[in-house]
């Protein structure tokens, strides 16, 4: 056994001299491993255009003013209105519009171009709406129309009926009304775009998909007390608008025959 000399301390042992060192490394490891943990939580908006994080009214606001501010879209879906129930498929410009609208009676063409709207329906449409008012289909009139593009006169009650499917801002204007408190709902997609749903009136007042990608479009709306459900796709995509040819075309001037 080795003496120690008179007057020396002895030698420490290693391991006391290490635990706070090591303290220390646990500490930051922890850290470092929470900090990881927390990069693994997805953001909802990562990459969005931003609207999820506004108040539902915000949002509401912002998809109006986009849908306003847009030149064209298409409309698509079923709409009731004035206890009709429409099926519709219409492009919508600033200056026209062409589509189609099916009813449980008849199913019909629409076109317009500037003020000058066109109806293209067959023959026992224009027979049942040639005899609204005598109650007696008028067939003779209705051989006429069927089946060519009919110039629809202003005064025509046909004019006024139909002519508001074909008005972007008025359609648009009618159907994107919410009724009863705003909230936000759940996150979503349709066709591939992400979207967050507001509801009004916890869903009795209606709800709306706005879209999270780039401008904040409305993409759909399911319409209060079940008046239909309607897609907007197509913003800004350009809509062909021309007269038909003049060979497809009826014009009766002032007023259709059998009318009033």
């Amino acid at each position: 056994m080795t003496a120690i000399p008179s007057g020396a301390s002895p030698r420490p042992l290693a391991g006391p001299r290490r635990t706070g060192r090591a303290a220390l490394v646990g500490s930051v490891c922890a850290a470092l491993a929470a900090v990881l943990a927390g990069c693994g939580t997805e953001d909802p908006d990562a990459g969005t255009n931003g609207v999820g994080k506004l108040p539902a009214a915000k949002i509401e606001s912002k998809a109006r003013a986009a849908a306003e501010r847009a030149d064209t879209v298409r409309l698509s879906g079923n709409i009731v209105s004035q206890g009709r129930t429409y099926k519709l498929d219409m492009r919508l410009a600033k200056g026209g519009a062409r589509g189609e609208l099916t009813t449980k009676a008849a199913a019909f063409q629409l076109l317009r171009v500037g003020e000058e709207l066109y109806l293209k329906a067959d023959a026992a449409f224009w027979a049942g709406e040639k005899g609204s008012t005598s109650g007696t289909p008028d067939k003779g009139a209705a051989a006429k129309l069927g089946g060519k593009y009919v110039k629809v006169p202003a005064a025509d009650p046909v004019y006024k009926r139909f002519s508001g499917f074909t008005d972007k801002d008025v359609l648009l204007g009618s159907l994107l009304g919410l009724h009863g408190k705003l909230a936000t709902g759940d996150r979503s997609d349709i066709d591939g775009v992400r979207t967050i749903r507001l509801s009004a009136g916890g869903g009795s007042g209606g709800t709306l998909d706005v879209s999270l990608e780039g401008t904040p479009y409305p993409l759909r709306l399911q319409r209060a007390g079940g008046a239909g459900v309607v897609r907007m796709a197509d913003w800004g995509r350009t809509v062909d608008l021309k007269a038909p040819a003049k060979d497809q075309v009826v014009d009766y001037g002032t007023k259709i025959p059998g009318d009033g």
